[in-house]
């Protein structure tokens, strides 16, 4: 099965992220765009067509569209892969989580599904994870990885974020992540993380 994930291609300060996904497009744009970072996305190079995921890690998965992306544009590449992590579900749906219960089921329905089996569990842990990798052609470059940790609620609430957000309750705001501001999510959340790692590289690196 293929699916079109967030690829990042670094060219000078332009960024190109290969996603048609608009939440994570607008995440990446709200805390790269302020600092001289173009960021481009699928959306306007559609000839990058889409990369078969076949790890079975986060890690190895952003690894594999990296490299993959680089070998195909001969530079530098930084590829995104990230999921929710359900403690009850043995950490499913993990990196299945854009395409669990069917690739085209709503996200409403996938998290109602889960409140109805978690019921009457006691562990309602879970958690997001995002991997980053960056290559160039079949050298690793580098990887890393960052959580957030949360609850599944017992209802959906909020308007804001994207994917599993409704649900998603993070306990030292008592909010789930979709009541939370754009600002403040990207401060606490697991891709907010990783892109503040990110950008410590590319300072480091110079890219």
């Amino acid at each position: 099965m293929t699916q079109v994930c967030s690829i990042i291609i670094v060219m000078n300060k332009d960024i190109i992220i290969a996603s048609k996904n608009i939440g994570k497009i607008k995440e990446f744009k709200e805390m790269l765009e302020p600092l001289g970072y173009t960021v481009f996305s699928l959306l306007d190079y559609p000839e990058i067509g889409e990369i078969e995921e076949t790890g079975k890690t986060f890690i190895e998965n952003a690894i594999i569209k990296a490299s993959t992306v680089s070998k195909k544009l001969n530079m530098i590449c930084i590829s995104d892969d990230s999921g929710l992590e359900i403690s009850a579900f043995d950490g499913a749906p993990g990196i299945y989580s854009s395409r669990w219960l069917g690739e085209y089921t709503p996200y409403d329905l996938k998290m109602n599904y889960v409140i109805y089996k978690l019921e009457n569990k006691e562990d309602r842990r879970c958690s997001y994870v995002c991997a980053i990798a960056v290559c160039d052609k079949d050298k690793v470059l580098m990887t890393f990885e960052e959580y957030c940790e949360g609850i599944v609620s017992r209802e959906l609430k909020g308007n804001n974020g994207f994917g599993y957000d409704p649900f998603f309750y993070y306990e030292p705001y008592q909010k789930t992540i979709a009541e939370l501001s754009s600002e403040v999510k990207n401060e606490i959340s697991h891709r907010g993380k990783a892109i503040k790692k990110l950008l410590e590289w590319l300072e480091n690196e110079n890219i």
